[in-house]
């Protein structure tokens, strides 16, 4: 991926080095216990998390990463890049809608990080949460994608930030408050079920980025959608469940199969249109 040209983001904190207390409300070593469970299985914690919480508690603010800082530490550096790119495209894409597009700000941390939405874990890998409009990633997981899921590759660490990025625009949009209410409303396999076509939607949407930043700055290197597709597919609910428990279960997917995941990121990939991304509408996932 050809990222080093481009401009770094000033909407990133880094809280790396932090301890956040592990205080939460209505919550304990069980809920955080149920919630790394929930993550290993692929579930999103951001319902979960919500849940836990009467009520934002404040982020736990961090430093601004200068271009120093950034220029000593490369892998912060890339998600700088990556996080302006983001910024860059949805700004284009919202004022070709007539909107204007909110720049989220991403933070990273070490071990677990306090957020709107509860306590963020390490072991929870990357989220986003809605109630201060923060995506939030241990760096860590990086290595855990090359170590464990086999997913290395800096356009595959460039995926999944712009996934979560993806569940900003969808925030924005008002797409995943409504998933959300309604998923109050359904069965607990009904719910997974709406879960996936959010996510699959992100997918899509992080391929949309993919697709226009491509085209603004020429991003892409031999090899770097083979990444994206290779990362997608190691964080398939089917891929996961089959590797933890050795039988996959349909019924409690929340993120999609490795195939659905590929498929949404490439038609986002191949076509940069968000109309593509209807996921809710779709007759074949």
């Amino acid at each position: 991926m050809r990222w080093r040209s481009g401009r770094r983001s000033t909407n990133i904190e880094d809280r790396r080095g932090q301890r956040a207390a592990p205080k939460l409300l209505g919550g304990g070593i069980g809920t955080i216990v149920v919630i790394l469970v929930a993550m290993y299985f692929g579930v999103d914690p951001t319902p979960l998390l919500e849940g836990m919480q009467s009520g934002g508690q404040a982020s736990t603010s961090g430093s601004r990463p200068t271009a120093e800082d950034l220029s000593n530490d490369p892998l912060a550096d890339m998600v700088s890049v990556v996080v302006a790119d983001t910024e860059d495209v949805w700004t284009q894409i919202f004022a070709e809608q007539g909107q204007r597009y909110e720049t989220p700000t991403l933070v990273m941390f070490t071990g677990s990080t306090r957020s709107a939405c509860g306590l963020g874990q390490a072991a929870m890998g990357p989220f986003y949460c809605p109630a201060d409009r923060y995506a939030y990633i241990d760096l860590g997981f990086y290595e855990t994608m090359r170590t464990r899921f086999n997913a290395p590759g800096d356009f595959a660490q460039a995926y999944v930030i712009a996934h979560e990025i993806g569940h900003h625009v969808q925030n924005l949009l008002g797409i995943s408050g409504k998933v959300h209410s309604l998923q109050g409303q359904l069965s607990e396999v009904e719910a997974n079920a709406l879960s996936v076509r959010l996510e699959l939607q992100a997918d899509c949407l992080a391929g949309v980025w993919a697709n226009r930043a491509d085209r603004a700055r020429n991003i892409l290197e031999s090899g770097d959608v083979e990444e994206a597709l290779n990362a997608a597919s190691a964080i398939g609910d089917d891929t996961l469940q089959r590797q933890s428990r050795g039988t996959v279960v349909p019924e409690s997917f929340t993120h999609g199969t490795a195939a659905q995941r590929q498929r949404w990121f490439r038609t986002g990939l191949n076509s940069g249109d968000v109309d593509r991304c209807d996921t809710f509408n779709a007759n074949n996932l």
